[in-house]
């Protein structure tokens, strides 16, 4: 009962922050998913509904949740690099900006992208 009443919490954050941020071709939106064992972020173009990039950590090796969600964030970072975007709008998908999520979004910043 209690992780139901969670999803239903994390959705209405999650619907709430959507409807605020938008990406367009030159400055997409970098979407993050977290799972229990894996993170993921892809590059959304909202105004033609394609994923530009996508990275996950299912093949990165690193010694905990942190160090593989930098390293998302670097790997996002040099795809968007190599399709000349170099600012992106950051959707936290629902999660609290702590721990992974805010591992990622560092990660992304060393490498270069701007948000």
């Amino acid at each position: 009962m209690d992780t139901q009443i969670k999803k239903i919490q994390r959705d209405r954050r999650r619907k709430r922050i959507r409807a605020k941020i938008f990406g367009v071709g030159k400055k997409p939106r970098l979407s993050v998913f977290k799972s229990n064992k894996y993170i993921s972020a892809q590059l959304i173009d909202d105004s033609k509904g394609a994923t530009l990039a996508s990275a996950t950590s299912k093949n990165i090796k690193g010694k905990n949740s942190f160090e593989r969600a930098k390293a998302v964030g670097i790997s996002i970072a040099e795809q968007a690099k190599a399709k000349n975007i170099s600012v992106v709008v950051f959707d936290r998908g629902g999660y609290i900006y702590t721990g992974s999520v805010s591992a990622l979004a560092d990660g992304a910043r060393e490498a270069g992208l701007k948000f």
